[in-house]
């Protein structure tokens, strides 16, 4: 998301166009329905004089926009503030007369002082509330640039920070893995601690917030490769991934965060060997990521059935704060559902959007 903010205003450059095109059509609407009203004729050459008047304030707009850029919104509202806008409609109204009756007179081959229906003072007026409307629709886009230039920059800083609590997380229990195997195998301690680093160094260089899922999968392995060290044959792991999955992109460290908990909720605590399994699959418009392990205890019979809104009692910390960069990332789209079934074992299911695939 380091693109976030300018994507916010590149996005708020194009809907002022199409806003400010938008709010013409009313005018250009009650402009055709002034000159039946007064003038009769057919709706067609109503329509064309209408769009002439209405191309001329069009025109002056982009100066009016200027000024706007130039008096942003004030906090509270100024006396100058109100002078300025003030002298600037008493300036656009007879200036949009002006050019109207230049594209009028241009078009008929002779001076048109005012080509609006009923004189030269209804135009006037009208020109006063056309800028007053259109000033209006100015700097409501401008207010919602910012406010989406703000939800950009605080939703880059919330992923940041996620982030960066993920990954001493993460690094902590892998550390630990290292200290349980020096006094029994210091040998294998040492190559544990060399895999610790390229972990260590993977993690500290990964700054994308999503990645695709094969380079996901792939460090996974490394980091699974490291707990074996530590459990041997009693952690199975098996993977179950469609081909199809494996360039949609997923957040960065989230098969890491539910296999971690899997291994440190499943593997860590029991004797007998635990069987992980990692699926991966395309369900309609979403990526289905699940990670079963075989744990048994209290753990799993206290947190039998679906949790929505909470992670389990015990393995809390990584997942609520996934739970949270999905929130971060795709708002109502992005899931991480929790079951506990005393006969299979505990599952974490993370589903997000299936977006274009993921160039390295």
């Amino acid at each position: 998301m380091s693109s976030g903010v300018a994507g916010v205003d590149q996005t708020a450059r194009k809907w002022v166009w199409f806003q400010l095109f938008v709010s013409w059509l009313p005018v250009w609407a009650l402009y055709v329905a002034l000159m039946l009203a007064v003038h009769g004729g057919s709706i067609g050459v109503s329509a064309i004089v209408a769009s002439r008047a209405i191309a001329a304030a069009a025109v002056l707009s982009l100066l009016v926009t200027k000024l706007v850029n130039r008096l942003p919104w004030p906090r509270r509202i100024t006396a100058s503030f109100v002078v300025a806008h003030t002298a600037a409609a008493f300036v656009f109204a007879p200036a949009w007369v002006g050019l109207t009756s230049l594209i009028e007179s241009v078009l008929r081959w002779r001076l048109v002082l005012s080509g609006p229906p009923g004189g030269l003072a209804p135009f006037l007026i009208l020109g006063l509330w056309l800028y007053i409307a259109l000033v209006g629709v100015l700097y409501a886009v401008r207010a919602t640039a910012r406010a989406g230039r703000a939800e950009a920059a605080a939703a880059e800083s919330q992923l940041a920070a996620l982030r960066s609590q993920l990954n001493p997380h993460f690094l902590f229990n892998a550390l630990h893995t290292v200290v349980q195997l020096i006094p029994v195998d210091p040998k294998r301690a040492s190559t544990a601690a060399e895999e610790l680093a390229g972990l260590l160094r993977t993690a500290l260089e990964e700054d994308r917030d999503v990645v695709p899922l094969r380079a996901e999968r792939a460090f996974v392995e490394r980091y699974l490769s490291l707990e074996r060290m530590r459990f041997g044959e009693r952690l199975i792991v098996a993977f179950d991934v469609e081909p199809a999955a494996v360039d949609v992109s997923v957040p960065a460290f989230a098969l890491q965060t539910l296999v971690e908990n899997a291994v440190r909720h499943g593997a860590s605590p029991n004797i007998q060997p635990t069987r992980i399994s990692i699926t991966a699959r395309i369900d309609g418009e979403s990526l289905m990521l699940s990670v079963t392990d075989t744990r048994v205890g209290p753990l799993g019979n206290a947190n039998a059935g679906v949790i929505a809104g909470t992670a389990p009692s015990g393995p809390g910390t990584g997942l609520n704060r996934l739970r949270a960069r999905l929130d971060a990332l795709y708002g109502a789209q992005g899931q991480l559902r929790t079951e506990s079934d005393a006969g299979v074992g505990f599952t974490a299911t993370v589903l997000v959007p299936r977006n274009s695939a993921v160039q390295d």
